[in-house]
This record gives structure tokens, sequence and C-alpha cells, in this order.
């Protein structure tokens, strides 16, 4: 008899409870695939370009100028701040991906000429960085 009577309170409390407005899973439909998911951070060869390509339109379609703190990068998508961190000498900077590259396999992003001076590897050319993931545009996130 107990177990009757405590089975009925439970019936009614959840019957009186306030109902969820969120449907199973299994009724909502496939979900929009919002962005690729990336990887937090990379770690690659960074290279650097400047005068040669000053004033020539990015990917992003604004002029690139190599005083400026931008980087190219083959999937990252445009607009995405990166923290990249040369690994020789644990010197970091964040860039805004306005561009797509590097053009030569193997290296994992290019740099504005202003950015690799900062990370101080000009005179190298080349340098083995980590590319972390600081955040997206926001035309990406909707």
């Amino acid at each position: 008899m107990r177990k009757l009577v405590m089975g009925c309170a439970l019936a009614g409390v959840l019957a009186l409870s306030p109902k969820s407005e969120a449907r199973p899973a299994a009724f909502l439909g496939p979900l929009p695939v919002i962005f690729q998911v990336m990887p937090k951070s990379e770690v690659g060869v960074a290279s650097w370009y400047g005068s040669k390509h000053q004033g020539k339109a990015t990917a992003s379609g604004e002029a690139f100028d190599m005083n400026r703190l931008t980087a190219a990068h083959r999937e990252l998508p445009l607009g995405t701040t990166v923290r990249v961190t040369n690994l020789v000498n644990l010197k970091s900077i964040l860039l805004r991906v306005n561009d797509r590259g590097p053009g030569i396999d193997g290296r994992l992003i290019d740099v504005s000429w202003a950015a690799a001076k900062r990370l101080d590897f000009v005179n190298a050319g080349l340098t083995l960085v980590e590319v972390e993931i600081v955040s997206y545009p926001r035309s990406h996130l909707r």
C-alpha cells in the first residue's frame, strides 16, 4: 500500500511540474554546422611576407599592409585572432588572419613583416611557431 501511495504522489508531482520547452533530441532533426572545428593550437613553420605584396588585395579584400599585425592561414576563417609564439625565443603576439597562405608546402602560417619583426625572425626568414586560436570573427559564430 505504501508503494502505491508513493507512486501516486510521484506521478502527481510530475504531472503538476512545469513542462520543459525543450524537445527530445530525436525530434530536433539535424543540427546546423556553425563552424568547422579547428585545433586549439598548432605547431609549425612560419614565414613572413612584406614589400613585394604591399598594397595588393588579400583574401579578405583589404589591401595588404606589411606594417600591420596580420597573417595568412590556409584554413582558419578570415578575421580569426591568433596568438603566434616564436618557439625559438618565446616572443608572442596577437595577429588577425586576413589572407590565405602560405603558398609553400610545409609552412603553417605567413605573417606580415611587422609581425616577423616583433617575433624577431625577419633575418632568419623562417621560425618554428605555435599558433593558438584566441577568437573567431562574429560573423563566423552566427
